[in-house]
């Protein structure tokens, strides 16, 4: 016969489990924040605020989006780390403060890993890498061979050391065997102004903006950094076509607390890839050059851990220091 305790234990343990999963059945019964830890505006702003009203009509709830920008992402992210793993808060998060960040700074005040649960990478995108018109080079294979005959003269804009543009041409640079010289700016429209005046060959930054200097003939497009070719824009040349395998494409993704209910998780999953795939949202996404995805929330976690660790081999392999 057992213990009158461990009867007790087991009626509480029958009662609480059933309470406990029906509660995740019925969620969400209250407003649900969404961190975005950018300004209003960016692309992640703007797929956060696409897809809330969608969320909120299918599941008769408010989705407020809430954004904390600050310190490259990492404010917002923090935040969210903080809260809740009830799914009452998600947030959004991005290629640079979460596969990036974790190998340039010496200090995050999260684990990009280990602190969230992905609930839906909701969208990539991919860079332009551009050149001036004089430039000795008009597409890819030309750009790379003058760049061995020439070690070192390829000079190349990007936003910053360590940042997203700048690992896109090391890592181009490793798989293709070829030097050239990094030139940070302080952002795009420098390094358009720079590359349009012939101050630099080349510059590497989001298609969207380089785009209306190249059809205006200003600029010249060199390839895409995408793996594939652009399903809306056949057109654009890519690097893969000369350097196969290759492939450095940001992304963004809906993510929460980590221990997160399964349950949640996966109901997040499912609803906002339903609102991704709508046309209202799709079509403007796809307006912004982003590539609108649909994959699991195991995709997401296995797909973050990959990025995770090539941005990671990558900085230590060209001995980028942690600021």
């Amino acid at each position: 016969m057992r213990p009158l305790w461990v009867v007790v234990l087991a009626a509480v343990a029958a009662v609480l489990v059933p309470a406990a999963h029906a509660a995740e059945q019925k969620y969400p019964t209250r407003a649900v924040r969404i961190i975005v830890p950018f300004p209003p505006g960016e692309a992640a702003d703007t797929i956060a605020r696409l897809v809330a009203p969608v969320l909120a009509q299918r599941l008769g709830q408010q989705f407020v989006v809430d954004n904390r920008p600050g310190a490259a992402g990492q404010i917002g992210l923090q935040l969210l780390k903080q809260a809740p793993a009830d799914g009452y808060t998600i947030g959004m998060g991005q290629g640079g403060n979460m596969s990036v960040q974790p190998h340039t700074y010496a200090k995050l005040p999260y684990d990009a890993l280990n602190d969230f649960a992905g609930l839906a990478l909701a969208a990539t995108n991919y860079l332009a890498v551009v050149a001036n018109p004089n430039a000795p080079f008009k597409g890819a294979k030309e750009m790379i061979d003058w760049a061995k005959k020439n070690p070192g003269k390829l000079s190349v804009g990007t936003n910053g050391e360590g940042g997203y543009p700048h690992l896109t041409m090391e890592y181009l640079a490793r798989m293709a065997g070829f030097s050239f010289l990094h030139v940070p700016y302080k952002g795009a429209g420098q390094i358009t102004t720079e590359a349009i005046a012939g101050q630099i060959l080349t510059g590497v930054g989001s298609y969207t903006s380089m785009s209306p200097h190249v059809q205006a003939g200003r600029l010249k497009l060199i390839a895409v950094t995408n793996d594939v070719k652009v399903p809306n824009k056949p057109e654009l040349p890519i690097f893969a076509e000369v350097v196969p395998g290759y492939d450095m494409r940001g992304w963004f993704g809906f993510v929460a607390p980590a221990k997160t209910p399964r349950a949640i998780v996966k109901l997040l999953n499912a609803e906002i890839n339903r609102a991704m795939q709508t046309p209202e949202v799709n079509s403007k996404l796809v307006d912004l050059g982003l590539l609108v995805q649909n994959e699991s929330a195991e995709y997401f976690d296995k797909f973050l851990r990959a990025e995770y660790e090539k941005y990671g081999k990558l900085v230590r392999d060209i001995g980028l220091k942690p600021k």
